[in-house]
């Protein structure tokens, strides 16, 4: 049997958009430009030959079609999510945010933030290289350096 479905990206735009009932959230979300959530929305709506959202200067607000729609599928990614999940024995892998920080900035202030911010990015596990002066990104595979100095330290 064939399936005749909607690209799955564009299924998760018009999730976290419905959900949020905004486009610059979703598109925070998913990590993608609010360019790019608004295009999987208007390709979704041509596939299907129905509008999902009613545009508004203050924003957006789903139609009745829209309504009916979301809870299949939002369910029908929550279904996909648990069976990845399942089929990876509970364990999903996690990127890799790796992080360059000074000392004193890790024990002020960034220790006790760690743990909420992985769990709203489930996806991401965080951890830490600690080290003062210019971060050195050739050679390494730091993705973030942090460094608070003061303004005539900064060009050094």
């Amino acid at each position: 049997m064939r399936r005749h479905l909607p690209p799955l990206n564009a299924l998760k735009a018009f999730d976290a958009a419905a959900r949020h009932l905004s486009v610059t959230t979703a598109a925070d979300e998913l990590c993608v430009t609010q360019g790019a959530v608004s295009k999987q929305i208007r390709q979704l709506e041509s596939a299907l030959g129905v509008g999902l959202f009613e545009r508004k200067p203050n924003g957006i607000s789903l139609t009745e079609a829209g309504a009916q729609y979301l809870p299949f599928v939002s369910a029908a990614l929550d279904s996909l999510d648990s069976a990845t999940e399942q089929l990876q024995g509970g364990k999903r892998q996690r990127e890799r945010l790796l992080l360059s920080v000074t000392p004193s900035f890790t024990s002020s202030w960034l220790i006790s933030r760690i743990h909420a911010f992985e769990q709203q990015h489930p996806h991401l596990q965080v951890d830490l290289i600690t080290g003062d002066g210019k971060p050195n990104f050739s050679g390494t595979e730091v993705d973030l350096a942090i460094r608070c100095l003061r303004p005539e330290r900064a060009g050094q």
